[in-house]
């Protein structure tokens, strides 16, 4: 049965990952969620993309058979250019709160203002925001869009409907022919926590999709028009 590489967002941990490992156990599929650097149990490390790179090589590489990588917001990011530069190491790829390009003065102004909240929140405790100017300063210069058009594995986008990083889902299919598209009606940027049902049923679409396309020959698959579920 297929595995699966769970990588978390932003000043969060793998434990948001805990219902669809679960999900999956229940169906017979191996799964393992990663903290990122400066997240969870490694919230004392600094966030680098290598360093998240590196993290999820060593989380594919623990299974014997090719996984699926599946990353939310900015495990997302992170997974999407891990898989373009090692497209011999996943299945498949689904990216889930991150159809926008993180470039030009909005992020600046947003790692100002994560600074001077980390400066704000550390002494009563909340001392996190730095890892928000970690990832910016890492992502700076980085097209996701340009990694996309490097893929040679499926894609999957799967996004809330309410969430505000799916601003460029459209540049994101045009990159990637044959890209798949899912936007979960009333869900939010964490979509897996928002919809929970809804997310775990779209993983097991993608395995399925996964098996029959490693048991058939087939033509490429043309993406359809993104579908509410």
């Amino acid at each position: 049965m297929a595995p699966i590489v769970f990588v978390h967002g932003v000043r969060t941990s793998r434990d948001i990952w805990t219902d669809q490992i679960a999900a999956m156990s229940a169906e017979g599929h191996d799964s393992i969620a990663v903290d990122l650097p400066g997240h969870g149990a490694r919230s004392h490390e600094r966030f680098t993309l290598r360093g998240a790179m590196e993290t999820i090589d060593a989380a594919v590489g623990s299974f014997t058979e090719v996984p699926l990588l599946v990353g939310l917001s900015l495990g997302g990011y992170s997974s999407l250019a891990y898989a373009a530069r090692h497209r011999d190491t996943v299945s498949g790829v689904v990216l889930s709160g991150c159809s926008t390009e993180i470039r030009g003065w909005p992020l600046g102004a947003y790692r100002s203002l994560s600074l001077q909240m980390d400066r704000a929140f550390r002494p009563a405790g909340g001392g996190t925001w730095h890892v928000v100017a970690d990832m910016l300063a890492a992502m700076k210069g980085h097209s996701s869009l340009a990694d996309l058009r490097r893929m040679d594995v499926p894609v999957w986008l799967v996004n809330g409907q309410r969430d505000l990083l799916r601003l460029d889902e459209r540049r994101y299919l045009a990159a990637l022919p044959g890209t798949r598209l899912t936007v979960v009606p009333r869900a939010g940027h964490d979509v897996n926590s928002h919809a929970p049902a809804a997310f775990n049923r779209i993983l097991l679409g993608v395995i399925h999709e996964l098996r029959a396309a490693a048991t058939t020959i087939t033509a490429p698959i043309v993406a359809p028009r993104a579908a509410l579920v």
